[in-house]
């Protein structure tokens, strides 16, 4: 389970307490690393869904909103205030009135509404175009019918009205990397690509393909006091093996840890202290496609989940770098029910599952993968024995991690095993469960359950949060019991960080985007960092 951080922990993390004055943060340099990458695919961050350039969005670009990780939710970020109608479609955004774009630019209504029909033109095909299409005309836009969005007015330069198709919270699409707000004052759109403007905290100043990106202060950042540090440098490496060397040479100052490393690291003196964990939202399963006959049956799926020990898989093969699944909800959502029993190892009651099903004397299954060791071919070939002890005998498919999302998504599957996005926002995250969602969204499993649809859709329409997460976890309990996957893992995202080094947060969605506005180093780093 998550651990709630302690006061000592708060301070050692630079969490926000006040305990510090702002002089002793300032200056430096911050060598941070970009983990999931040989490159950067661009440096327009609005056409890129991937996260190797969330760490550049992070410096450089701010959204309407952005995520709280201490808090977990989204909070207003270009606005100071919101009116919301009494419907909870209309939103009215009070913006604020000391923006900056890096280009000199006073930030208006005008640039969100340039940024967002900049997302939604269908000529850009760009991924952040689904979140947008939450606000009302959207979607006529998207398609090319439309001129304008109509759910976009600007009542003057900063008070911005939006009108949703619904009464949901904005903030969880208003908030992503591919939906930040750019300046509408540049000539050339094209240029976004090579040298990025944005409201960030720090400045775009140069990006070595292959090695690194730097950005450096910028003075007129609306928050005041900040940023602390004098620059960040970004740097590509995308091998565990070299970033635990550049670590333990101090050559960088945070490194994303894999399971081998994780278990080195927690035994050594003057590492072990400075480990940041999270139970990210990430989901770790094997999904069923229900084409395949045996998997039309719920119990031959329930005889799965209790055929496999999944806490000893994690616990000699993932070594302990996941929490193990209880549901699809991960932990630190708001909708994860504590108090629902996960599946238990019992062989035994998965072969008289089997046996009610047809299959006493078994079937064989094939499991397309990938290479991956958390949630890969490695993971397959451990679950073999235990299946084989029921009956069950699986086939690994290897496949190239680039192949296995077309693969899935186009339905060329007996099942898959897969790591997939299961939060933050609990009810788009169980959107993936609801009949209407198409199996190339992201329903791979194809998924149908009449209990489910009629939850589900109650909470697309409640407003208030507590009653909406009480029918969205009583849903994510429909899809356990139902078991269209084998429910494995939660992903535990595991960042070491150098002891100079502060204001890092237990971000959920991703561990290795840090608010680089809020860390600081202190007086004890290397003079190359001073």
């Amino acid at each position: 389970m998550l651990k709630k951080l302690s006061l000592a922990a708060m301070l050692s993390l630079g969490v926000a307490t006040g305990a510090f004055a702002a002089g002793e943060r300032s200056g430096g340099t911050l060598v941070f690393t970009a983990p999931y990458g040989a490159s950067f695919a661009t440096l327009d961050v609005m056409s890129s869904p991937n996260t190797q350039e969330e760490f550049i969005t992070q410096a450089i670009h701010r959204a309407l909103y952005s995520w709280d990780s201490v808090n977990n939710k989204p909070v207003l970020e270009l606005a100071t205030s919101e009116d919301v109608s009494e419907d909870g479609t209309v939103h009215t955004y009070h913006l604020r009135e000391n923006a900056v774009f890096h280009n000199g630019k006073p930030m208006t209504a005008d640039d969100i509404v340039y940024s967002y029909k900049r997302i939604a033109n269908p000529k850009n095909a760009f991924p952040g175009a689904s979140f947008i299409a939450n606000i009302k005309g959207a979607d006529d836009y998207i398609a090319g019918k439309a001129e304008e969005i109509s759910g976009l007015k600007k009542i003057d330069d900063h008070t911005l009205e939006i009108t949703f198709t619904g009464p949901f919270n904005p903030g969880f699409p208003l908030m992503q990397n591919t939906t930040v707000i750019y300046p509408s004052n540049v000539e050339d759109e094209a240029s976004f690509a090579t040298n990025p403007v944005g409201l960030g905290a720090f400045v775009f100043k140069e990006h070595v393909p292959g090695s690194q990106v730097v950005v450096e202060k910028f003075d007129k950042y609306y928050e005041e006091g900040k940023p602390y540090l004098d620059s960040v440098k970004i740097v590509l490496m995308a091998e565990d093996a070299a970033r635990d060397v550049a670590f333990r040479n101090k050559e960088i100052d945070v490194s994303i840890l894999g399971p081998t490393q994780y278990q080195a690291y927690q035994g050594e003196e003057g590492l072990k202290d400075n480990l940041l964990e999270v139970a990210e939202v990430y989901t770790r399963n094997i999904g069923f496609n229900p084409a395949y006959e045996p998997f039309k049956d719920k119990r031959v799926r329930q005889a799965i989940n209790y055929a496999i020990n999944a806490p000893l898989i994690i616990d000699k093969l993932v070594k302990n770098k996941a929490y193990p699944a209880s549901g699809w909800l991960p932990i630190s959502s708001p909708a994860f029910d504590k108090d629902k029993a996960p599946y238990t190892f019992d062989p035994e009651k998965a072969k008289a599952l089997l046996a009610e099903a047809g299959y006493a004397d078994g079937f064989t299954f094939e499991v397309t993968a990938s290479p991956n060791e958390s949630w890969g071919v490695p993971i397959v070939e451990a679950i073999l024995p235990m299946l084989q002890k029921v009956g069950i005998t699986v086939k690994p498919k290897p496949v190239e991690s680039a192949a296995l999302g077309d693969a899935v998504s186009s339905n060329n599957f007996q099942a898959f095993i897969w790591s997939n996005v299961s939060g933050p926002d609990p009810l788009n995250a169980l959107r993936c469960y609801h009949s209407k969602t198409l199996q190339s969204a992201c329903n791979y499993t194809s998924f149908a359950n009449a209990e489910f649809d009629k939850l589900y859709e109650a909470a697309q329409m409640e407003r208030d949060p507590a009653k909406q997460n009480d029918l969205l976890r009583q849903a994510n309990n429909i899809v356990q019991d139902d078991a269209p996957v084998w429910f494995f893992n939660y992903n535990k995202a595991v960042m070491a960080h150098q002891p100079w080094v502060h204001g890092l947060v237990p971000n959920a969605n991703e561990l290795a985007v840090q608010p680089y506005d809020e860390v600081w180093i202190d007086e004890t780093a290397p003079e190359s960092r001073k």
